[in-house]
Order: C-alpha cells, then structure tokens, then sequence
C-alpha cells in the first residue's frame, strides 16, 4: 500500500520562513495604524473640536471617536469573514491591509475644526470607523492564514509569531511617538509634526500590501475547493446553529486576552502615575520593556502549545499572568525602585494572550474557522474592549489593586474557556498525514 509523503522535521522550510515573515511584518504595520491615534489623542481633541469646549470634553469626544474603531471590528470581521471561507483567505488578508493603509494616511491629510468646522470631526469619525473595519479581518485572518500554512506540529509557534508581529506594531507606535516628542516640541507637534506618524503609518500599510502580493493561498483553503467542501451556507449562520460552544469558549477566552493587552500594557501606563506617583517618564520605558518582553513571550508559549499542548501550557502561563500583574501593582505600591522588572515580567505574562488564538484556530472545522474566528473574537473585543478600561478606570477611584483584581478574575474565566473548547483537526488531511505516519 502506497503511503503520503509527509515531511516530519521541525525545521521551517524556507517558503515558510517568508511566509511567516510577511505576514508577521504585515501585521505590524496595521496594527501600528490603529494604535498610532491613542498615543496622540490629547493633541488630536485640541485640533478637532472647538477650542471653547472643556478640556474633558474634548478628551471624551476623542476617545469616543477612538472606540467607534473598536464597535466597527465585527462589522468588518464579519463581512471579510464570509469572503475568506467563500473566496479565500489571502484576498480578505490583503484587503484588510489596503483598507487600513488608505484611512490612516488620510488622517495625516485631515483639515482640522479651524479650517473646515463640524466637517473634521464627522471626517476623523469616519476614517476611524474604516480602520476598524481593516483591523477586524486583519487579526483573525492573520491567525487563520499562517495557521493553515504552517505544517502539523508547528501551528503554536506560527501563530505565536505572527501575534509577536502584531504586538510589535503597538511597540513600534509607541518608539515613534517617544522619538516624535524628543525631536519636535509640544507646539511643533500641534502645527503639524502630529500627522508624520499618520503619514508614516499609511506609507507602511502599502508595503505591506505589496508584501502580501507574494503570499499564496494556503493549502487547507485549496483542499476545500478542489474537494468541494467550502461551506455551502452562509458560513456565519453554520457557525451560530452549529458551534455555540466554540462561540462561547471563544468569547471566554478572548475576555481574558482583552484584560491582559489592554490593563496590563495599554492602561497601567496611565493609571500607575496618578495611583502611585511614579514618574511618568520612568513608566514609559518599562512599558517599552514589557512590550518587548510580551513580543518574546507569545512566541515562547505558542511553540511550548506544540510540544505540550495547550492545555498543559495555559494553566502555568495564566496564573504566572495572574501573579506577574499583583506582583506589578503591589510592587508599584511598596517597591517603585522595581517596576520595570515586575513590568517585564507581567509583559511574558500577558504573553498568555497567544493562547486565544491558538484556541480558537482548533475550535472551529475549516469550512467555516474564518467566520467562527472573526466572529467570536470581534465581538467579545468590540464588547470587553470597549467597557474594560470604563470599568477598570472607575474602580480603581475605590481600591489601587482593582486591575490586578480584574485581571486575575477575567484569567480564571479565559482559563476555564481553555480547558472546555472543543478541538477540531486543522483540515482533512490532518487525518490522512495521521494515518500516514502510523503505517510502518
């Protein structure tokens, strides 16, 4: 009986080295994009709405317009979703990239409320809403893509990776604001120096998207099609009748990789100043660390996924999260002398966060994984992203360690999400490469 051959080394071949290479770059580079407006929403409120309005005012005015990129997510997951389990992922995976590059450079073009009135907000409003739509395929597709390209056995470490990339992106936004804030002064920002990044950001999405023209379509994806198999419904519905589990595990889980990426790296900075008197310039690059540590670390635990799996890796790696944060707070607390340390090792905890995705990419069969994916990741990010730093930031008004606190319960929540997923093969010829290998 004639056997498959089925290449059994760990070595990365080359095609897979570029292929995790670009879409990891790629990654970066729009989630740079999106970042890149919280890092300069003080100067964006001043400039796009009128001067006589409260400072407050303004402030909550902006970042409204920042969460409005957060509510569009499942709108745009959704829609390229259906187009990446019906067309193919790598078109929907180099869409997200074009639809990301486009708003982000016109941002950089934007007249601001002194020249065009009302007109600059509504147009901010609207590019904002755009790059939401973008970054809702982007990560969930990225995840699927490089999944479904990686051979049996390296899946952890492929995704870990391409998360790295996309936790680059916010490390990248935050080197250039630090580098924009030494070179210009806070006037020279607000004349002008403010669109650089902007216009930066929009220059990389086009390379990005002309990186991505040399990906192929991955194999799991052609497999179907040359089989038949694609979903022959809506893909969106087959996931709502059929996978209410793997919905529900998912949004679980991913509750708890919103907790450790937006308390832990993107609010401690904020909050620890006004909590604890730490200098702010002293958090900033402990912050710089813990993103960098958390960049390693995804790619550490992903590839740990593959030798141990995922369930023995997610109880160690969560309640090292759960420890690292407490550990940051009460060390912020009674040991400021420590925080970048305590800040670096909360960073490989929060690499955690890798898990999600690894997760997910298992809990849904490949007919409909993009939409399952998307679906469930958009929403619960739409929903937990948007109300955990309200949450968080009214809270700590009654107790210090209330992140710490909410972090460690939404862990324990993603954890339980974890150990009951349902767990799917990667694609049919998991089976047959399975059975291949068994044949003497």
């Amino acid at each position: 009986m004639q056997t498959m051959t089925v290449p059994t080394s760990r070595e990365l071949s080359i095609s897979e080295v570029r292929i995790l290479s670009l879409a990891s770059i790629g990654g970066a580079l729009e989630f740079y994009d999106f970042v890149i407006f919280v890092f300069f929403a003080n100067v964006i409120g001043k400039l796009f709405f009128a001067t006589s309005l409260p400072d407050w005012v303004r402030q909550a005015q902006t970042f409204g317009i920042f969460a409005a990129g957060y509510l569009a997510r499942p709108l745009g997951g959704i829609v390229m979703a259906h187009f990446g389990d019906t067309c193919g992922r790598k078109r929907m995976f180099t869409l997200s990239v074009l639809l990301m590059a486009v708003p982000t450079l016109l941002i950089g073009l934007l007249p601001t409320y002194q020249s065009i009135g009302l007109v600059a907000p509504l147009l901010l409003l609207s590019m904002r809403i755009l790059q939401g739509v973008a970054i809702g395929g982007e990560a969930p597709g990225a995840w699927v893509f490089v999944a479904e390209h990686a051979r049996r056995g390296r899946v952890g470490f492929a995704i870990g990776l391409l998360t790295s990339g996309l936790s680059f992106g916010i490390l990248l936004g935050s080197l250039v604001t630090i580098c924009l804030n030494q070179v210009f002064s806070q006037t020279e920002i607000a004349a002008g120096a403010w669109r650089i990044p902007f216009l930066i950001g929009g220059v990389f999405g086009f390379i990005a998207m002309w990186l991505r023209r040399w990906l192929k379509e991955t194999p799991v994806f052609e497999e179907m099609r040359k089989r038949a198999t694609l979903s022959r419904e809506l893909p969106l519905g087959a996931v709502l009748k059929n996978h209410g589990r793997a919905v529900a595990t998912s949004i679980l889980s991913t509750w708890m990789l919103t907790a450790s990426i937006v308390v832990v790296i993107l609010m401690t900075p904020s909050l620890v100043p006004k909590l604890f008197g730490i200098a702010a310039a002293q958090i900033q690059i402990a912050n710089l660390v813990a993103t960098a540590t958390l960049c390693v670390s995804t790619v550490a635990i992903g590839a740990a996924t593959d030798r141990f799996g995922i369930r023995r890796v997610a109880i160690p790696v969560l309640l090292l999260l759960i420890a690292s944060t407490y550990g940051l707070y009460c060390g912020a607390a009674t040991m400021p002398f420590a925080f970048l340390p305590l800040y670096a090792l909360a960073g490989v905890g929060a690499g955690g966060s890798v898990l999600t995705p690894i997760m997910m990419i298992r809990a849904f069969p490949a007919s409909i994984r993009f939409s399952g994916v998307s679906f469930s990741y958009n929403l619960a990010y739409a929903l937990f992203g948007g109300l955990t730093p309200l949450l968080v930031s009214w809270l700590v008004h009654f107790n210090r360690m209330v992140p710490a606190h909410y972090v460690a319960a939404v862990t324990v929540v993603g954890l339980a999400g974890i150990l009951m997923a349902p767990n799917h093969v990667l694609s049919d010829l998991d089976v047959v490469e399975s059975v291949a290998h068994a044949v003497p």
